[in-house]
């Protein structure tokens, strides 16, 4: 049980690193915010590790990578938008009642509403945020692409 519990707490750490270097290295966008490839990570994260580990790795690594960027305001909203992400995501990992790809358009959808709302209270104003919405789908939709092709591949360790 322990040698269990230390290799998912490990593999844990492992993608919390994957999900910050892949958010990390990105390109900053012109209005606010960057586009970046960490979404596919946070995505693997849940259902690799499943809802919890899933869920903390993905809040961590995207934290570290808005923190170490520079876009430390977004830290809290990261948290809780990529940690639901791949929460969602993990759920389908543990209750196989819907599909991979639904659960990671939902967890996306979640995540373009919760920047939207957090950039509201920001500029406090309903239209500026509105510009960053295509950016974010675009993201997760990529992310959700680059996920269902990796899993397969990330499967065969068998965490």
């Amino acid at each position: 049980m322990r040698e269990s519990k230390t290799r998912t707490i490990t593999i844990s750490a492992l993608m919390a690193a994957v999900v910050y270097v892949a958010t990390y290295i990105g390109t900053a966008l012109p209005f606010s915010g960057y586009i970046h490839l960490g979404d596919a990570a946070v995505f693997l994260s849940g259902l690799l590790l499943g809802p919890h580990y899933g869920m903390l790795a993905a809040a961590l690594g995207s934290a570290m990578a808005d923190g170490l960027k520079g876009y430390v305001i977004y830290i809290p909203a990261t948290i809780v938008l990529k940690g639901v992400m791949a929460y969602v995501t993990g759920l389908v990992r543990e209750k196989k009642n819907s599909t991979v790809a639904g659960s990671m358009i939902i967890g996306g959808l979640v995540m373009v509403a919760g920047y939207y709302v957090y950039e509201a209270f920001i500029y406090s104003n309903f239209a500026a945020p509105l510009v960053s919405i295509p950016w974010n789908v675009l993201q997760f939709v990529v992310g959700i692409i680059i996920a269902l092709i990796l899993i397969k591949p990330f499967s065969r360790f068998k965490i």
